[in-house]
């Protein structure tokens, strides 16, 4: 019961719960607090946007850059194209589905929030598409050059930013959004659109199969073996991620299942698995496009045009590479592409840690899952290329 408690999960549904029960029942002077409180944590959580993003991904290349190899490289290549495909199938249904789900995003009837009493700024550091091009760069040339220390630096800031995010921004998160689903109950915005929220959610999860199945399929093809022989041994690990919401939390068990499926060289699972795990998010990036396009639909009136929703699916493929493997870690790395090429706003942002984190622990799953896969096709590879077997000893 503690672990349900202090979950962030619970946290959250309790900060929606309070806030729309307070957002019906405050007057102007209580409602001036709330929106001046959400402010300054809105402010707070954009100052940080920048500081995840070079934490997370320049680290990241780093490490494949150590590491390279022709294995890696596939790896790599497999993770991103999958991630990068589910983001554009999940943004074809957003188009084809989104305008049929009743959305209302009309004003009228709403109350008028009152005035921030007060406007605490706190800038950024630099924009977020200056702090995605300083960690690409910063990343290549210490690959490049095998900066020891610039990497050392990095893996170290790595670190920092993640208590950072682990220690003051997820335990602000219940406040600010229950704050923000205060003023949204305050206006009358989200009482009428709830059942929407619930829509969306069952969609993506009816998502996360669609992709599953494609992936094992085309995995099956590739590597000219029965998929069905992997996927049935995911059934601990696929529970495991629904529980823990977290990829790396998840990685133990999904290892013993791996290692379970005949069709997957040992050697590619010792390998594989570990690294999919923090790269391949698939099932989160599927996710978010589908929010982020049904956020923006409810709050701004408008889906983001093709161009905007193409340029945000290529930069979150790479954007997920680098997210930490913890609850919503692709969201939280992600903020920067959110606010800078979506435009989304303080309420925004807040309405997409809210639902994406509520159903976190699916799209978790769908990730560990679709690394089954993913596996597959690195022993298809393996095989067909001629790789000789490695002999490693995990002890699991």
């Amino acid at each position: 019961m503690k672990k349900i408690v202090a979950s962030l999960p619970f946290r959250l549904l309790l900060g929606v719960a309070i806030g729309i029960i307070a957002g019906q029942l405050f007057g102007t002077a209580l409602m001036n607090i709330v929106v001046t409180v959400k402010f300054v944590l809105g402010e707070f959580i954009n100052f940080c946007v920048p500081l995840i993003i070079i934490g997370f991904i320049a680290p990241s290349i780093t490490r494949l850059g150590k590491n390279a190899s022709r294995m890696l490289g596939v790896a790599v290549f497999c993770a991103y194209t999958s991630s990068i495909l589910a983001a554009l199938l999940s943004m074809g249904a957003g188009y084809g589905l989104i305008p049929h789900l009743s959305i209302v995003s009309e004003t009228e009837g709403l109350k008028k929030l009152p005035e921030i009493v007060f406007q605490l700024e706190i800038p950024q550091i630099m924009s977020v598409m200056s702090a995605l091009v300083l960690s690409v760069l910063l990343g290549l040339a210490a690959a490049w050059t095998k900066a020891e220390v610039i990497t050392s630096v990095l893996e170290e800031f790595q670190k920092i930013v993640l208590q950072i995010v682990t220690r003051i921004v997820i335990p602000i998160l219940p406040f600010f959004i229950g704050f923000t689903f205060c003023a949204l109950s305050y206006e009358g915005t989200i009482t009428k659109q709830l059942p929407v929220f619930i829509k969306i959610v069952l969609i993506v999860m009816a998502g996360h199969f669609i992709w599953l199945a494609v992936l094992y399929i085309v995995a099956g093809i590739y590597s000219k073996s029965n998929p069905l022989d992997v996927l049935r041994n995911y059934g601990p690990a696929y529970i495991t991620a629904v529980g823990t919401m977290s990829s790396a939390a998840t990685l133990a068990v999904a290892l013993r299942c791996a290692r379970k499926s005949k069709p997957l060289r040992e050697d590619m699972v010792d390998f594989g698995i570990p690294l999919f795990a923090n790269i391949h998010l698939c099932g989160s990036v599927l996710t978010e496009v589908f929010f982020v396009m049904t956020v923006s639909q409810i709050l701004y009136g408008m889906i983001p045009s093709p161009g905007t929703m193409i340029l945000f699916c290529l930069l979150l493929g790479v954007f997920a590479i680098g997210a930490p493997g913890v609850p919503g870690g692709t969201v939280m790395a992600s903020l920067g592409l959110i606010t800078g090429i979506l435009g989304f706003d303080s309420t925004g942002t807040a309405l997409m840690l809210t639902i994406f984190a509520l159903q976190d622990s699916f799209g978790t799953a769908c990730n560990i899952t679709g690394d089954g896969a993913l596996t597959m096709i690195l022993t298809g590879y393996a095989e067909r290329h001629k790789i000789e077997r490695q002999e490693l000893k995990s002890g699991l």
